[in-house]
């Protein structure tokens, strides 16, 4: 009965009552007693009603449903059942007296109710229609009342006997008239689907039917809910159809009856089905996915996440699955569709899913027969698949889904199923024998998928109907006449004879012995293994192997097996790099096994070194999924390549290779073992079957395949010797790879266990990679299963460690390849002597081998230190990494000049690294890397594996704010603790205690005290006046607490650090300060001139004189017209610490008011002017914002202190204004100045195209008027004419109120400021995105956009544009942000930097900085984090984007700025180095106090030591143009308006530019030297004459200076001057100069209007382009600088004023003719205004440093237009003469045109009304 089967049995089942529920309890049951071979299921009743047996009011439809139960041996029976309604009396009517307790009172009960019987069919085959047709004719026959008898029906349905397979057809007939044709399938491994997948899919559509596969692949829970039972079983029968070829073996329960529920909760995955009536009990279960049937939907709870199929599969099939369902989809956009395209039949459309399917599996698992392992042939095969080698092979390691489908029940029973090599084959093997290549053709190609798809199809239709055509069905249905179903005329269904049934079922018994057998056996075969597996990268591309690689790789191992050792050494970098692609690695492999000689190499010392480090490179990337890779291949040769030590000591390449995780692996050690298994299992079947040519190439599957096929006819003896030669074949490679293990676990120096410890693989469960196909393995041994963890938490013995893991090894393997028990027990008692044995040979290796001389390391190069710079530690060995820029790694094509062999220097200022790369192609390069200890912003500590050494090395990573990184590795000649010394030292060097410990302080400490004692008397009115300073503003502020001893900011710092992030209010503290500072009698002291001078030289007042804002004369003779006055109210820093002493205030605001304002303001920074426009009399102002509380209360009450300030500032603004319209003509002067200015004013570049306003529009149009701005992005003409605008605008934190002035003085525009921690996160992410230190996940733009450094940098530049539209309308402004010190600067200072030309020069941008930052108390010292106090708060580069600000100015606008790019550059590097002075401390205040304010020049002893970053600047611009910008042409009185949008802005090149050949270029000394020693190096001894040497050279990026080797043209052209004159060489800028005045000779009275014309052609000339427009950025300078602006000098004065004596003060300059006396010509002369000295003194040249004469303006009487006079210069109109009378004489004069003229007039009238 083995192939036939039949209907197992027929059950009435029957409602019954216990207790206060319905139950199903069994009526009659045929057979009555079990079938031998298959017991009867137990509790079938639960499953006929799974709703329960409940009785119903009316009688219901007969209805029928198949559930499925599956036994202990995982056989599935069908249960069909068919259930029908019969009438009984109420129960409950007849018990009247037992009321239930839950009934409602008053209900009525029906007199007759109906209860449920039903009949069930019991088959172990599913064939749904059958039971259907032969339940529905018993009831027929019961209901209908047939003269055939029950018993005869029910006798025959137990006696139809059907073939389980086969392709046969039987028809059979119950006795009843009827007639049913059986169609078995041809194959009974395919599953039996009818046209459920059809349906399901219809249900659920593709998406939701494909998470469901893919879940139950992937083993998660699955339940469908339906109201109907028979769909539930069909869903299920549907989801396993469609995972053929594998197998389900999880719960499956189809239908799940009621009171199971329970089984829901169970921690295993399933397939349930369960009726839609218990919906709600579903809702609580969390890791189900549910699918409703009816609903059309799967829900997938949060935590389950479902692996879906890889990509381009996933697609495919979406879309095959798509041209099946709906094929019309495709044709829906045709012009011309078919006529029609309808889908398939159900049942053929059920076939074409099933094939989709079936195709994706060819796909998922095509090659899995090159990957079983044969471990053993017999007794029985047992199988082992390679899940590594499967998965690599086809670079899908990464695969989620194919993982889990590979670790899963259904593919381990799919391997043991179909793994056997000799069985029947079905359609699936088919297709990966033989159709691989044809679905790997057609794949792109959806019309050929769909051909294929179809013919598979039809094979399965094929294989479920064999005979398509017959379909004689005759089957007796009930009669529907009326009056059928009343109850009176239905019976009872009888109880049955049983006697008469048993009688038929044995007669049939009988039968079926004697008669022939049904179905022809299957026929068993060899199982092909298809097309084997190709090699795939990581991409998914087909690896081509390059050819070149491979050539050097071969190559290299010729060479070191040659002996050519120097070859192989320029070789092998290029080795190592190629070694990262896998055909290099197998190249590898190969060249190196043809070199092993009976299973030995022996080498010498240079030959192992180099073999060793290719082999440690190969394995590098080995990961526990790759051990089917170059692991595998190198194990053998590990243990073969060797080298003599001395006397009988020999050092094996395993020693030198342990450090790679794959040698730990469990896995791998079992696919080796296995593998090696199979070929000596192959190899013996080889040798008994003797010297047959046809054999030698069998592969293994082809071997055991023949061999089980032979096993039937060997004799009992034959195949006892056979079992016994396989299991003493795995015990012998048992003790092998003992043997091997313990080589590649044992360290060669056995006191360390680095290989375990760091691994950890004592905690690590061998995870089989196995499917055991046999019960031989049975389960694992104790001696394995029970051991709880590996390594014991105490030991760290290394032999016993390894000892336990090759124990566990062995355990495993020899259980699932059958080793006998006392085989294993033998194998336990030999592996302690084989790794004791082994660890005694090793310790003589490892004696020996510390003996071989040390390899040769590169020497280490010593650094250019400046004058000054100790070194802290001397050069430490390292390796310099490559990080994330791929500019140095070669990847962009130029050298690989990283990784990189030096050492690391920490000196007092830089971190050095210098060395050479490690690649000898560029060994002879030097590669420098280096940046100030004060700029360190992160230290992170590594792990780093260099490609050319097994070992793991402590590493750094450094990160510096000069944006660069440096990625070290420290050598292993550097002692842990060393590297520790380094750390800690840093550490010290980058937080000093005090700001006196950083490296600007300590530079010249050691000449320090002499230098105070030679010098103590020279400047001893500028220290008195410091100590005086200090002494009187602690005596004022003695409760401040201000401490000498340990200094540390005063204690308002503290607070104020408080204030910005609280916002507290600090009015009671500055009460306080006031009370003190009220009481001051003390006052500036003039007596010594000395010491006022140097107060006037600070940047501030010699900016205030040159604005025109004040001087500090004598009060009795200051003019009261004046609208402002120097205050100092702040000379003792006390009412305000961080404000410099003198202040700009309005005239009409008392001191005394100023000390009470003060409190209104955070950190008392109280507004004070700090710019005036020279046009338009407009001021700038600046302060801090006000304090949070009373905002509202300051503006409102008009007697509040700000209130009259404001008062006094509107006063003060309308006065400004008087000062200009003094005539009548005002209106029509004004509107006429503001005309011009706006046809004239430069907006973006010299291009001048249009643009949109670079600020809100909305604030723009606000502020002045409603109209739309102009087309060039200015606002319209007629709001600047308007009169109702505001004179004061204060630009306020959002947060302040918007409050307006009701007579329109003054208006609040508030504004959203960035948050200094904005700015430090931001920073963060750009210096990241510049400088990555691994390769970057995204890319450089996206990095950067993330950063949000752009929008910064616009939010910025878009405020100071809106503040100089506003200044240049004539309103003032008061910037009023934060605490003042930050945004405020930034804003302030680019504000007069774009309005005011001076400022764009050295000497303005210098006093800018001195002015705005300095004296105005930028916290640079609390920014920068330059101490031990600051540290905690980060480094915020406030002025870093304020430089970037005026970089991108720069860029906009070459011409006008004086300074180069360079010079931003150099400053930036330099805000941060603390190599000079400058740029340290928090404000003047703490400056005096460290007596640092005042330096005098003389007072350093070592003249190469600077101690401020300007007198450097002015002592190299002497030296060298590098600062210069040659196309400085400037425009008078230019206000710029640059764009602010981001897509206008670029990244500075500073923050991603490197010259790893010198450094940074930014201590020119340090570069100059280097270059002086290479050039001394390239110059060879003895000249070669012979040959001409090439002037041509390799410009390499990152690594060349480009500025420096290809040097700009002017440079050339100066030089060239020099050589063409034979004139000696001379300082470049006299050169220059002598150039330009040539020029300026010949054009010298140039009209102004020609200048404009000629600049309104805009030329745009980029900073590269230098050369080639050199002569007409000459022709515009002439034209501009010859005329006199005040406070602008032109370009030479600017380099003559630098080196000029600190006495000379030039206020106002420019060339006028000057008539001579008596009978004398007019001649040009320079004139030089100087208010200090009250002087007008005049030059022959510019040049000259002795004046021809002087006027003292004490002698002058008047200033008075002139006329011109005999010998005047011609072509000058009338009003550009003016006279100069004094007691002495009248001098005549002649400036350019009439507006210089009136320039020079007003400026000299300006200075007598001072005096």
């Amino acid at each position: 009965l083995q192939r036939v089967m039949t209907f197992r049995a027929v059950c009435v089942f029957g409602h019954e009552i216990r207790g206060s529920e319905g139950q199903g309890h069994i009526l009659q049951r045929f057979p009555e007693k079990d079938w031998e071979d298959n017991p009867f299921p137990q509790g079938i009743e639960l499953f006929c009603q799974p709703n329960g047996w409940q009785l119903v009011p009316e009688r219901e439809r007969p209805s029928f449903f198949v559930s499925v139960l599956t036994d202990i041996n995982s056989e599935r029976h069908y249960c069909a059942c068919f259930t029908f309604w019969e009438g009984l009396d109420n129960p409950q009517k007849a018990e009247a007296s037992e009321v239930d307790e839950d009934e409602v009172p008053g209900l009525v009960q029906p007199t007759q109710v109906y209860a449920p019987k039903s009949l069930v069919l019991v088959s172990r085959l599913d064939h749904t229609e059958v039971f259907r047709n032969c339940l529905g004719l018993i009831y027929a026959v019961h209901v209908d009342s047939l003269s055939v008898p029950l018993e005869t029906v029910i006798g025959n349905l137990l006696t139809c006997f059907i073939p389980v397979a086969g392709g046969s057809q039987r028809t059979i007939t119950l006795g009843a008239g009827d007639r049913q044709v059986i169609q078995t399938p041809i194959n009974d491994s395919l599953p039996v689907s009818g046209s459920s997948v059809a349906h399901l899919f219809r249900q659920l559509g593709i998406v939701n039917v494909l998470y469901l596969f893919c879940a139950a692949l992937t083993e998660h829970k699955i339940l469908f809910l339906s109201s109907s039972y028979q769909r539930l079983t069909d869903a299920c029968r549907a989801l396993l159809a469609i995972m053929f070829p594998l197998k389900y073996s999880f719960t499956y329960v189809p239908i799940l009856p009621g009171k199971l529920l329970e089984v829901l909760s169970t921690p295993t995955p399933f397939i349930i089905g369960v009726n839609s009536f218990f919906r709600s009990e579903t809702q609580e279960l969390l890791d189900v996915i549910i699918a409703d049937l009816d609903g059309g939907t799967v829900t997938i709870p949060e935590c389950v996440h479902i692996s879906l199929l890889p990509d381009p599969l996933l697609q495919q099939t979406q879309t095959a699955l798509s041209m099946v369902l709906d094929p019309e989809l495709e044709m829906a956009d045709h012009a011309f569709p078919p006529s029609s395209t309808q889908p398939s039949t159900l049942k053929i459309q059920d076939k074409e899913i099933r094939a989709v399917f079936l195709w994706l599996f060819g796909q998922l698992f095509h090659g899995y027969r090159w990957c079983l392992h044969i471990i053993r042939i017999h007794p029985e095969p047992v199988i082992r698949f390679h899940k590594a080698a499967f998965l690599g092979q086809r670079a899908l390691t990464e695969d989620d889904f194919l993982m889990k489908v590979l670790d899963g029940m259904a593919f381990a029973g799919f391997i043991s199923e179909r793994g056997l090599p000799y069985r029947p084959t079905d359609l699936f093997d088919d297709l990966i024998a033989n159709q691989v290549e044809r679905i790997r053709q057609e794949e792109c190609s959806p019309h050929k998928v769909m051909n294929h798809i179809k013919e598979l199809a039809e094979q399965l239709f094929k294989n479920e109907n064999p005979y398509p055509a017959v379909a004689m069905h005759k089957v007796q249905r009930p009669a529907e006449s009326p009056g059928h179903n009343d109850p009176k005329n239905l019976a009872i269904f009888p109880l049955l004879d049983d006697v008469t049934i048993q009688l038929f079922i044995d007669h049939a018994a009988a039968k079926l012995k004697t008669a022939p057998p049904v179905v022809k056996a299957e026929l068993k075969g060899m199982v092909p293994s298809g097309p084997p597996l190709d090699i795939v990268d990581r991409h998914g591309h087909v690896l081509a192997n390059s050819a070149r690689r491979l050539e050097v790789v071969r190559n290299c191992i010729t060479y070191i097996f040659d002996n050519k050792m120097l070859e192989a050494k320029k070789l092998m970098p290029a080795v190592l790099r190629a070694l990262k692609g896998r055909a290099a690695r197998v190249c590898l492999t190969q060249e190196l096994n043809q070199h092993v000689l009976q299973n030995r190499a022996v080498l010498d010392d240079q030959q192992f070194d180099y073999i060793v480090r290719m082999m440690n490179c190969t394995l590098q990337d080995c990961s526990h999924m790759d051990e089917h890779g170059i692991a595998a291949i190198l194990l053998p040769l590990v243990t073969a390549f060797c080298r003599k030590l001395g006397a009988g000591i020999t050092q094996f390449a395993y020693s030198c290779v342990q450090e790679h995780m794959v040698w730990t692996n469990m896995q791998f050690w079992e696919a080796m073992f296995y593998s090696d298994v199979q070929n000596h299992i192959r190899a013996l079947y080889l040798e008994a079957d003797g010297g047959e040519q046809s054999t030698a190439q069998e592969s293994g599957p082809v071997l055991a395949s023949e061999q089980s096929r032979l096993w039937p006819t060997l004799s009992k003896e034959q195949q006892s010797e056979r079992v016994q030669k396989e299991e003493s074949t795995v015990f012998s490679q048992a003790i092998h790879y003992a043997n091997r293990m313990s080589y590649l676990l044992l360290p060669l120096d056995t006191s360390k266990n680095r290989l375990l410890n760091r691994s950890g693989i004592g905690d690590v469960e061998s995870v089989s990679n196995s499917y055991v196909t046999n019960s031989i393995a049975g389960s694992m041994a104790e001696s394995y299963d029970t051991e709880s963890g590996f390594e014991d938490a105490e030991s760290s013995d290394v032999a016993n460690s390894v000892v336990r893991f090759i124990n566990r090894f062995v355990d495993k393997v020899c259980n699932e390849s059958g080793v006998t028990n006392e085989h294993l027990k033998a194998l336990h008692a030999m592996i302690p002597d084989i790794v004791q044995m082994h660890i005694e040979t090793l310790d003589a290796v490892h004696r020996e081998s510390k003996r071989l001389p040390p390899i040769q390391k590169p020497k280490l190069l010593r650094p250019i230190l400046l004058a000054g710079e100790e070194l802290v530690m001397d050069g430490m060995r390292v390796h310099l990494i490559s990080d994330g820029r791929e500019e140095a790694t070669g990847a962009l094509g130029g050298p690989p000049l990283l990784p990189a062999e030096g050492a690391i220097f920490l000196t007092t200022y830089r971190l050095i690294f210098k060395g050479t790369p490690n690649d000898p192609l560029v060994g002879e390069q030097v590669v420098t890397r280096s940046f100030p200890i004060a700029s360190l912003t992160k230290e992170k500590r590594i792990s780093v594996s260099l490609s050319m050494d097994q070992f793991i090395q402590e590493g750094l990573q450094l990160r510096s704010c000069t944006f660069q990184l440096l990625k070290i590795a420290f050598d292993e000649e550097v002692a842990s603790d060393l590297a520790e010394v380094f750390r800690k030292h840093m550490h010290k060097l980058r937080y000093p205690q005090h700001v006196q410990g950083t490296f600007a302080f300590t530079v010249g400490q050691s000449g320090k005290t002499l230098v105070e004692h030679k010098t103590k008397d020279k400047n001893q009115s500028i220290k008195t006046l410091s100590k005086n300073l200090v002494k009187s503003a602690k005596r004022t502020i003695s409760r401040q607490n201000v401490t000498r001893k340990k200094y540390s900011p005063p204690t308002w710092e503290n607070r104020s650090s408080l204030q910005s992030e609280m916002d507290e209010d600090e009015l009671s503290v500055s009460e306080e300060l006031d009370q003190g500072s009220l009481t001051l009698s003390s006052t500036i002291r003039s007596s010594d001139r000395q010491t006022m001078s140097n107060v006037v030289e600070r940047a501030c007042c010699r900016d205030y004189q040159r604005l025109g804002l004040g001087t500090l004369s004598n009060s009795l003779t200051r003019s009261k017209n004046e609208p402002f006055r120097i205050s100092t109210v702040n000379r003792m820093y006390t009412v305000c610490r961080s404000y410099p002493g003198l202040l700009i205030v309005p005239q009409s605001i008392p001191d005394s008011t100023i000390q009470r304002i003060s409190r209104c303001y955070r950190q008392n920074r109280f507004p004070v002017v700090c710019w005036r426009s020279s046009r338009t009399k407009a001021v700038l102002l600046r302060s801090a914002g006000l304090h949070a509380k009373g905002v509202v209360g300051f503006f409102k009450s008009p007697n509040a202190p700000n209130g009259v300030f404001i008062k006094g500032m509107t006063g003060v603004v309308g006065l400004c204004l008087g000062i200009i319209k003094h005539a009548k003509l005002l209106q029509s002067q004004l509107q006429l100045e503001v005309y011009i200015h706006l046809r004239w004013r430069k907006w973006g570049s010299i291009r001048g195209s249009g643009r949109l306003s670079a600020y809100n529009p909305e604030v723009g149009n606000r502020l002045s008027s409603k109209e739309s701005p102009q087309p060039n992005g200015g606002p319209s003409e007629a709001l600047f004419l308007r009169q109702q605008r505001a004179y004061l605008y204060i630009i306020g934190d959002k947060a302040q109120l918007k409050v307006t002035d009701s007579f329109q003085q003054w208006e609040v525009v508030p504004i959203e400021v960035c948050d200094v921690r904005q700015v430090k996160n931001s920073f963060k992410k750009l210096i990241k995105a510049c400088v990555p230190s691994s390769e970057p996940i995204m890319t450089f733009h996206r990095c950067l956009e993330e950063s949000e450094w752009m929008c910064l940098l616009h939010r910025v530049l878009q405020v100071s544009v809106l503040v100089v539209e506003l200044l240049d309308t004539g309103s003032s402004v008061m910037v009023s942000l934060e605490d003042g010190w930050d945004v405020t600067t930034q804003v302030v200072s680019l504000v007069q930097l774009l309005s005011d030309p001076y400022y764009r020069t050295f000497d303005g941008f210098r006093l800018l900085v001195e002015k705005e930052w300095l004296s105005f108390g930028h916290r640079f010292s609390h920014r920068g984090a330059q101490t031990l106090a600051s540290q905690s708060s980060g480094f915020t580069p406030v002025f870093l984007q304020f430089l970037d600000c005026v970089h991108q100015i720069h860029l906009q606008f070459p011409m006008e700025f004086e300074f180069s790019q360079y010079y931003l550059k150099f400053l930036a590097y330099h805000y941060v180095s603390n190599r000079f002075r400058t740029f340290l401390l928090d404000s003047d205040y703490e400056r005096i106090e460290l007596g640092v304010l005042y330096e005098e020049k003389g007072e350093r002893k070592n003249p190469q030591v600077c101690k401020s970053v300007w007198d450097y600047i002015d002592r190299l611009n002497k030296k060298t143009p590098m600062f210069f910008n040659y196309m400085f042409s400037p425009e008078d009185e230019e206000v710029l308006r640059p764009y602010s949008f981001i897509s206008n802005l670029k990244v500075w090149d500073f923050y991603t530019e490197e010259t790893l050949s010198e450094g940074p270029s930014y201590d020119w000394e340090l570069v100059q030297r280097g270059r002086q020693e290479r050039l001394a190096e390239e110059v060879p001894d003895k000249p070669d004459t012979t040959t001409p040497k090439s002037q041509r050279r390799i410009v390499w990026p990152c690594y060349d200076s480009r500025s420096r080797v290809v040097p700009d043209a002017i440079t050339k052209l100066l030089q060239s001057l020099e050589a063409e004159l034979g004139l000696p060489p001379e300082k470049w800028k006299d050169t220059w100069d002598k150039i330009k005045a040539n020029q300026r000779a010949d054009s010298l009275l140039m009209s102004s209007n020609l200048s404009h014309q000629r600049r309104s052609q805009g030329v745009y000339l980029p900073e590269s382009g230098v050369g080639s427009s050199i002569n007409l950025a000459m022709d515009r300078e002439t034209s501009t600088t010859s005329t006199p602006v005040a406070g602008r000098p032109s370009t030479s004065t600017l380099y003559s004023q630098f080196q000029s004596t600190e006495s000379e003060n030039r206020s106002f300059e420019g060339i006028l003719y000057k008539k001579g006396a008596l009978l004398k010509p007019w001649k040009p002369r320079w004139f030089v205004l100087d208010k200090t000295k009250h002087q007008l003194r005049y030059y022959e040249t510019r040049q000259d440093k002795e004046c021809t004469g002087v006027i003292e303006l004490a002698e002058v009487e008047s200033v008075i237009p002139g006329t011109p006079t005999m010998g005047a210069p011609k072509n000058i109109e009338e009003k550009a003469f003016f006279d100069l009378k004094t007691t002495k004489r009248v001098y005549n004069f002649c400036a350019q045109d009439s507006f210089n003229a009136h320039l020079w007039m007003d400026s000299i009238q300006s200075c007598l009304s001072d005096a």
